[in-house]
C-alpha cells in the first residue's frame, strides 16, 4: 500500500512534467477543495472548549496552519446549523468562518464573497462547542477561490502576489474560472483552492490538475 508521503511525492513529479508539457499554452497547478471551517482566537478557543485549551493537530497544512481534531457546530439565523465543522489553526488575531453559499442558504446567513481575512460587516454566526457557546457579529464569508504559490512557482509562471486570472478545467464540464487571486509567500505551496459548490459545479475533486491563461 502507497503512504500518504510517497502519495505527495509522485503527485509534485506528475505535476513537474505536465508544467514542462503544458507551458507554452499555460501555467498547470493542483486543486484543493476548501469545505467549511472555522479559525479561532485563543480566547474563543477558551470559550468553546474550556480554560487553557489549546488546539491539537490532525494534519499539517500549508503556510504552518494545520486541520485540528477540534470540530464544531455553527448555528445561523433561524436557529439553523450545520454540525462538525473542523477548525483549523493555529490561532489568529480575530476568529472567522469560512462557508460555501449552499451552506450560507441552509444556514439561512447572508455571507458575502470575500477574500480570506476580509470579514468587515460579514455575516453574523454562533457557534458552539463541548464547553460552551459564542456570537461573532461578523466573521461569516463565502471565500473567493484563489492560488497559493511559491515565489519559484510564480517566477516560472510569470506571475506575482495579487495578480488577478483566468484559470481554465479541461474536463467533461469544460469550465473556466474567472478573477482568480494570486498568492505568493515562501511558506506556500503552489495551490488552487475553492470550495465545495465550484469543485462539485465543475466536476474537479483535490489533486486535479487546472491551468492558469
Amino acid at each position: 500500500m502507497v503512504d500518504e508521503k510517497s502519495i505527495d511525492k509522485i503527485t509534485k513529479l506528475v505535476m513537474e512534467l505536465l508544467r514542462e508539457d503544458g507551458g507554452k499554452e499555460g501555467y498547470m497547478v493542483p486543486v484543493g477543495v476548501s469545505a467549511r471551517h472555522v479559525h479561532l482566537t485563543q480566547a474563543d478557543v477558551e470559550t468553546l472548549f474550556g480554560p487553557g485549551y489549546e488546539l491539537t493537530k490532525k494534519k499539517e497544512l500549508m503556510g504552518g496552519q494545520f486541520a485540528s481534531n477540534e470540530l464544531v457546530t455553527i448555528v445561523g439565523t433561524k436557529l439553523r446549523a450545520i454540525e462538525n465543522v473542523r477548525i483549523l489553526g493555529p490561532v489568529r488575531k480575530f476568529s472567522q468562518v469560512e462557508i460555501s453559499q449552499t451552506d450560507a442558504m441552509k444556514l439561512g446567513v447572508r455571507a458575502p464573497l470575500r477574500d480570506s481575512g476580509n470579514i468587515k460587516d460579514s455575516a453574523p454566526i454562533a457557534i458552539v462547542g463541548p464547553k460552551g457557546a459564542l456570537y461573532l457579529k461578523e466573521g461569516c464569508i463565502v471565500a473567493k477561490r484563489h492560488i497559493h504559490m511559491s515565489p519559484k512557482d510564480a517566477a516560472a509562471a510569470g506571475r506575482k502576489d495579487k495578480d488577478v486570472v483566468s484559470v481554465s478545467v479541461a474536463n467533461d464540464r469544460g469550465t473556466t474560472f474567472e478573477e482568480v487571486l494570486i498568492r505568493v509567500d515562501d511558506s506556500f505551496t503552489t495551490e488552487m483552492h475553492i470550495d465545495t459548490d465550484e469543485a462539485n459545479a465543475s466536476n474537479i475533486k483535490t489533486g486535479d490538475a487546472v491551468v492558469i491563461k
